[in-house]
């Protein structure tokens, strides 16, 4: 016993130093530095303050914040609307179409994510196939704008981030017992409330956990938004990268870095208490 003991903690052990050298350590050294001070190019002040934290509060911050918030907030919901009913009808078909639907799903993942925001700038520019085809079809008369706006960053965050949805949904919507769905409608329950009731809630905490990958990464990928918005919008993500490189400010990115780690936190929080809840409402 005592050996078995022994064994499971040496296998148990590497990773254990692993999370300790390569998560731990590094956290911990970006919350200490967001409390010391800029100390000229890359020198910091080991000299505890609260200044960088109280700079975050000022407007031009707090509207980076809440930019990339609205930003996040709204490619969401369309990823919410676009990757649910993609989930859900994958895991209705057959195990063929299943695999093709799963490879046409993960194709993109084999292509470095700036060659494909490139695409998107062929597509999105004033002459580019998305115009072309508007034109062609007489939807419109003059080419769009699109490239280089808000909408185009929403297409980036959309495109780049919604497999991830589909595939939390389809996950979770493949281990649902479809009997459940069966006898509601043999009880005489209508589609629609067959589904609300029992398909909705039983796949809620895949579709809780796409929200969680899809929401917090879209407020710090700025690449998309420095690629298809030029610039025009600062996200927190933008930011950090800013006050490290040009600006040499890195006690500052260190304590945007922390907000950012405790928003996402109280992100992961909420879908746990979430989760936990639907859980109990399945027991009772």
């Amino acid at each position: 016993m005592r050996k078995h003991r022994a064994g499971s903690v040496w296998m148990i052990l590497p990773l254990y130093l692993f999370t300790l050298i390569f998560v731990a350590l590094p956290l911990l050294y970006v919350a200490a530095l967001s409390f010391s001070t800029a100390d000229g190019g890359y020198g910091v002040n080991w000299k505890f303050t609260l200044d960088n934290y109280k700079q975050i509060l000022e407007p031009v911050y707090l509207q980076t914040f809440t930019g990339s918030f609205r930003l996040a907030l709204t490619s969401t919901l369309i990823i919410c609307l676009v990757g649910y009913p993609f989930g859900y009808f994958m895991a209705k078909l057959s195990e063929g179409k299943k695999k093709l639907a799963m490879l046409f799903l993960m194709l993109p993942f084999w292509v470095n994510s700036l060659i494909r925001l490139y695409g998107w700038i062929i597509i999105l520019q004033k002459k580019g196939l998305l115009n072309y085809l508007l034109m062609k079809l007489g939807i419109i008369q003059e080419p769009l704008k699109t490239l280089y706006s808000y909408p185009a960053i929403v297409i980036g965050m959309i495109y780049v981030l919604l497999p991830f949805m589909a595939l939390s949904v389809y996950s979770s919507a493949e281990k649902l017992d479809w009997s459940l769905v069966e006898a509601a409608r043999d009880l005489g329950a209508s589609r629609w409330k067959a589904f609300w009731s029992i398909t909705f809630k039983l796949t809620l905490p895949g579709l809780l956990s796409g929200v969680i990958l899809t929401f917090i990464p879209s407020m710090g990928l700025f690449f998309i938004a420095d690629i298809l918005g030029g610039n025009k919008i600062v996200l927190v993500g933008s930011l950090i990268q800013e006050q490290m490189t040009r600006g040499n400010n890195w006690p500052f990115a260190a304590a945007l870095a922390v907000v950012l780690m405790i928003l996402t936190t109280l992100m992961i929080v909420l879908y746990r208490k979430l989760t936990n809840v639907k859980e109990l409402e399945g027991i009772g």
